[in-house]
């Protein structure tokens, strides 16, 4: 995502700074009764502990705006746009942008239109806006912005003309793909993903341990769970005070490490070489204190990671997962899709384990689609059978 590189290319449109809520207005009045809209964001994620969006772009009836909600504390105004079902919201890759425009600002996304979900439908290997607007419109966009800080204040216009150029290409990318979509009778899979996708929200925090969303945890002894789960909460306090990501403290990966084999004293965590020479000045001493609190902790109060019982299952299921992997793989190759998307492992068990024996009983299969089962149920189910 980014300005257009190549000379030949046709130039980013004219687009508009919006920082007041007068301009947002104005902007607002030009577009309220277009049929389409391409939207995305930029954040903040890579230089703060809570990420913010930094940036909203938006494009209708000729018309782009760079709007900054770090300056207009009331996005109200876009609201109703956005939450119009009669106008299509077209964004690239739009997990993100739902997910941070709903926390942010409290405001759904109706009628969705994801430009990267219907690359990936139509069979294409590289569905980067990028790859598909070099593809397709023979733009290369440049990448140099893309991990910069949008929080700075003021942003250096070519920060700016950067974001803008982020949605020039996604409505008449958006009319392609839709046309070509229609043409292979795949339009209503890409529209029904996109209703889900519209609904998906950012995660809670819960006061659970932090333990439970560390990939890897699952596999560490009680007491290593213990060590792990207090490095967990001294980088997040550490992270909160200096208001930087979590990531930028110590990594998932010197945790976890740290967790497998906790050193008694300074001089043990020097030798592990899981702290760069920075990271050692200036936490190394907070890492042994951490280590020490978790290594006091009674055996009878250690915790223990959660585990389910898997159900007993019937011997027959893993041929029939064979059976339907081998009826997806050779589907997915004659239409030209990603397997997984036609039917991924975890449906594939579920369909297995659950054993429908017509369409309505597979309807009911939990993580199915109606596509999935108006497109391929008589196919599964034969399959299965």
């Amino acid at each position: 995502m980014g300005q257009v590189k190549n000379s030949q290319a046709t130039p980013v449109r004219q687009y508009e700074f919006i920082d007041t809520t007068e301009s947002l207005a104005s902007f607002i009045h030009k577009t309220r009764k277009a049929e389409i809209i391409a939207l995305d964001t930029e954040g903040d994620s890579m230089f703060h502990y809570q990420e913010k969006v930094c940036l909203i772009q938006m494009a209708a009836n000729g018309h782009t705006a760079v709007i900054d909600p770090l300056k207009i504390k009331d996005l109200s105004l876009i609201k109703p746009l956005l939450e119009d079902a009669r106008i299509s919201k077209v964004i690239h890759g739009a997990d993100y942008d739902v997910r941070s425009i709903y926390r942010d600002f409290g405001i759904t996304i109706d009628n969705l239109f994801d430009t990267q979900l219907a690359s990936m439908y139509m069979g294409w290997s590289e569905t980067s806006l990028e790859a598909v607007v070099n593809q397709h419109f023979g733009v290369e966009l440049d990448k140099k912005y893309q991990k910069k800080n949008w929080s700075r204040r003021p942003l250096p216009d070519e920060m700016v003309a950067y974001a803008a150029s982020d949605v020039t290409y996604l409505i008449p990318l958006a009319r392609y793909l839709s046309q070509e979509l229609k043409n292979r009778g795949r339009l209503e899979w890409v529209a029904e993903e996109c209703r889900l996708l519209s609904g998906v929200r950012p995660s809670k925090n819960n006061d659970g341990p932090m333990f439970l969303k560390f990939k890897g945890a699952g596999r560490l002894e009680p007491r290593q769970l213990a060590v792990l789960e207090s490095l967990l909460q001294m980088r997040n306090a550490i992270a909160r005070q200096k208001d930087r990501p979590l990531f930028k403290i110590i990594s998932n990966t010197s945790l976890k490490k740290i967790a497998m084999a906790p050193p008694a004293n300074l001089k043990q965590l020097k030798a592990s070489r899981t702290l760069s020479d920075k990271q050692f000045e200036m936490y190394a001493q907070a890492v042994i204190e951490a280590v020490r609190n978790a290594r006091h902790v009674p055996a009878e109060e250690l915790p223990k990671y959660p585990r389910q019982r898997s159900p007993r299952i019937s011997r027959k299921v893993p041929a029939r997962v064979k059976a339907l992997r081998t009826w997806r793989d050779s589907k997915a190759e004659q239409i030209g899709l990603n397997p997984a998307l036609l039917l991924n492992r975890s449906l594939i068990k579920a369909i297995a384990v659950e054993n429908p024996t017509d369409e309505k009983a597979l309807a009911a299969v939990e993580g199915i689609h109606q596509w999935q089962v108006d497109a391929f149920g008589q196919a599964i189910i034969k399959a299965l059978h």
